[in-house]
């Protein structure tokens, strides 16, 4: 278990590091990723469920990792925020994603390009 957990948090941090790439190379896109949040019960439902992985795996892993606290911290917060998202409405959620994806210009993705990088790189220097 404890090195399923340990993949997944690398995956997690691949994962990070290519949104990066995404949000520096194709700002638009990641803007337009960001605006389906929620958009439908699939989608809604799967982002939710899908985060609830990652955010498993950093509590499980948190013991074995450089950064006990922080792991179970982060795990916790992804963890329980994604099951209040069971419970806001999907229209609630969609619309918030929509009023950020309307204010992140994509100037402000580019931006924000090198820390998805860093936080990647983090989180999997953290496990291995």
């Amino acid at each position: 278990m404890i090195t399923i957990a340990k993949w997944t948090i690398i995956c997690f941090g691949i994962f990070l590091i290519l949104a990066g790439f995404l949000m520096l190379f194709f700002p638009k896109k990641a803007g337009e990723t960001l605006r389906k949040a929620g958009s439908t019960n699939f989608i809604n439902y799967a982002e939710i469920t899908i985060r609830m992985i990652p955010a498993t795996a950093l509590i499980l892993f948190a013991d074995f990792s450089k950064y006990p606290s922080f792991f179970k911290l982060l795990g916790w917060f992804m963890l329980i925020t994604s099951l209040v998202l069971y419970f806001v409405p999907r229209r609630i959620h969609h619309g918030y994603s929509l009023h950020w994806a309307d204010k992140i210009k994509p100037f402000y993705f580019q931006f924000i390009a090198p820390f998805a990088w860093l936080f990647g790189a983090i989180l999997i220097y953290s496990v291995i």
